[in-house]
């Protein structure tokens, strides 16, 4: 019975200890706001999940990642063809089960960081670079990221005042309005262009 009860003890210790450091996974993320996305990231793709699997790294076995394919649609920044494919790591139990919450015929607009020398990628600032695309009653297309784009403009048109570059008026306008909530997605997009183009 003694033994029983320390098991249990010992069990709700460890449960307690685990659970707020899974917890507080989206709390260790820096925000990054647009323009800072954007020049962290190497491609810039809009297009739709084709195919998505959990596996094993190929060299480094211990490590869990998810493999996802895009049909290419649209490239913002960066090289890449007809398919865009990238292995991102997956560090949190829950992320295999729903492999990082990628299904097929998702439509996405994804800002990816440079693979690493293992081949490894991930949107830049995680789920910040990550967008959703949906579709409203009336057929027009919007984008949200995780964060539903908190502080997604903030700063943004004092850096690019800063670097003398002129955004166009109506990315000017958006940068300036825009607060928390999807945003229409021919104006982000557009607005990604602009910002991308500064560093070609």
């Amino acid at each position: 019975m003694r033994i029983r009860v320390q098991f249990y003890v010992l069990l709700v210790a460890a449960l307690t200890a685990i659970a707020p450091a899974s917890a507080q996974q989206s709390a260790l993320i820096v925000p990054r706001n647009l323009e800072q996305l954007a020049d962290r990231s190497a491609a810039i793709v809009r297009g739709s999940v084709v195919s998505v699997r959990m596996e094993k790294h190929p060299e480094l076995t211990n490590l869990d990642t998810v493999v996802v394919t895009l049909r290419v649609r649209e490239t913002l920044k960066g090289q890449a063809g007809e398919t865009f494919t990238f292995r991102q790591y997956v560090w949190d139990l829950r992320d295999r089960m729903n492999t990082l919450g990628y299904k097929k015929g998702q439509d996405v607009l994804l800002m990816m960081i440079a693979p690493s020398r293992y081949g490894l990628s991930s949107p830049a600032g995680v789920e910040q670079g990550r967008f959703r695309i949906e579709r409203d009653a009336s057929g027009r297309e919007f984008a949200a990221n995780a964060l539903d784009n908190l502080r997604l403009f903030d700063g943004v048109g004092a850096q690019i005042a800063k670097e003398g570059v002129v955004l166009s008026p109506a990315s000017a306008s958006l940068v300036t309005r825009h607060r928390r909530g999807p945003v229409e997605l021919r104006e982000l997009t557009a607005l990604i262009r602009e910002l991308a183009a500064r560093s070609e």
